[in-house]
């Protein structure tokens, strides 16, 4: 099929949107306050391997298992809301027992579900429907380069918003969040009655 660059600009676009990587700064900000030092280059990575990965054995993987892609998203949709609540209420639902917890963050949440989470997954299978697969890897690597910019330069960002920035921009998105839990909920939770 080779390369499209309107579809690679579409692929990378949709999946922009999901993911909201600046939209999620305020979490990223957060989860360094708790943890300390999150490992841009590791979150990075590991999104962009699962989300390579998902792409080529994400429906057969579910099925193997018995969780159609519905199933995934709702679960996804859990994890995004109690993410929310921490950020709208201040309150910290999320502990970590780990000994080592700036690498848990940098996986869980951060990686996954935050980035490679339920949406841009769903998304990216969607996608594979629609559109040739080298494309879609390409719009997965222009949007980890992004990610990682900005996992890279959140310290600068918080200084440049200051906390009191921080803290409305948290409880925005936050609720944003939210809406965007709900949604991913209402949508996948019909889907499963049907």
């Amino acid at each position: 099929m080779g390369f499209d660059f309107k579809e690679i600009i579409t692929a990378f676009m949709v999946l922009f949107a999901v993911i909201d990587i600046i939209g999620n700064i305020p979490i990223i900000i957060d989860l360094r306050k708790k943890v300390g030092h999150i490992q841009s280059e590791k979150a990075s990575i590991i999104a962009g391997f699962i989300m390579i990965v998902f792409l080529f054995v994400g429906q057969s993987l579910l099925s193997l298992i018995g969780i159609d892609v519905n199933s995934f998203a709702v679960a996804g949709a859990f994890v995004l809301f109690f993410i929310a609540l921490e950020m709208v209420l201040g309150i910290t639902l999320y502990k970590d027992d780990d000994n080592n917890p700036s690498l848990t963050a940098t996986v869980f949440p951060l990686a996954f579900p935050l980035i490679a989470g339920p949406g841009s997954l769903t998304t990216l299978l969607s996608l594979r429907a629609e559109f040739a697969i080298e494309n879609i890897i390409v719009a997965v690597v222009l949007n980890i380069i992004f990610l990682y910019i900005v996992l890279k330069t959140s310290t600068k960002i918080e200084r440049l918003l200051g906390a009191g920035g921080i803290q409305i921009i948290r409880k925005v998105f936050g609720v944003i969040l939210l809406a965007i839990s709900v949604k991913l909920f209402a949508q996948n939770i019909k889907m499963l009655f049907i």
